[in-house]
């Protein structure tokens, strides 16, 4: 009778271990609606971002390639134990974006931003922590941002921007007959 209470123990210790362990937003729907809610109530509302007020923008929408930018430095962050817009290895917000599949060739227009903070336990609390900073209500209230994607792990918060626009039909049609040419052209990284 006491190896099984010994063994059901044990593996409870494990399953809870194992649990604990895991990264704590992997698909998990309600961490990006509640993120999306109070994001876009407060775009819808307008807030005043230190002295400056900014009008009612549009909503967001979540886009995975962003998330997927954010989660890696998130964990890099973690994991090497650094608080920074710029990685380690030198990698800007603008790469990460890139190489997560956040791309701007065939778009108008291309910005992107990052908000990041640590420390905080809650998305109430990571929330009021960057709309109580300028710079970082900036970027929640920047009418040129349509997407976010955002992670957290081990209290590592990383929130990515993005917004591209498209080329009207007109557009196309000269960039297509050569009448029309493309010149890229370097975007700061946001905040």
């Amino acid at each position: 009778m006491k190896r099984f209470f010994l063994a059901g123990l044990s593996m409870l210790v494990i399953l809870l271990i194992c649990i604990s362990a895991a990264p704590q937003h992997i698909n998990n729907d309600r961490f990006k609606e509640e993120f999306l809610s109070r994001i876009n109530k407060i775009r819808a509302k307008g807030c005043n971002c230190g002295v400056t007020y900014f009008p009612p923008a549009p909503p967001l929408k979540w886009n995975d390639d962003l998330e997927f930018a954010a989660r890696g430095h998130a964990l890099d962050m973690s994991e090497r134990h650094y608080f920074s817009h710029t990685s380690m290895n030198g990698r800007s917000m603008s790469d990460r974006a890139l190489d997560a599949g956040y791309g701007f060739k065939g778009y108008k227009t291309y910005a992107v931003g990052e908000n990041i903070a640590q420390g905080q336990m809650s998305i109430p609390e990571v929330m009021n922590g960057w709309l109580h900073s300028e710079g970082h209500c900036r970027n929640l209230m920047n009418p040129a941002f349509k997407e976010v994607g955002v992670a957290e792990i081990d209290h590592y918060w990383v929130q990515d921007f993005g917004g591209r626009g498209e080329f009207s039909a007109r557009e196309q049609q000269m960039i297509k007959s050569g009448r029309y040419k493309l010149v890229q052209k370097e975007e700061s990284d946001g905040h």
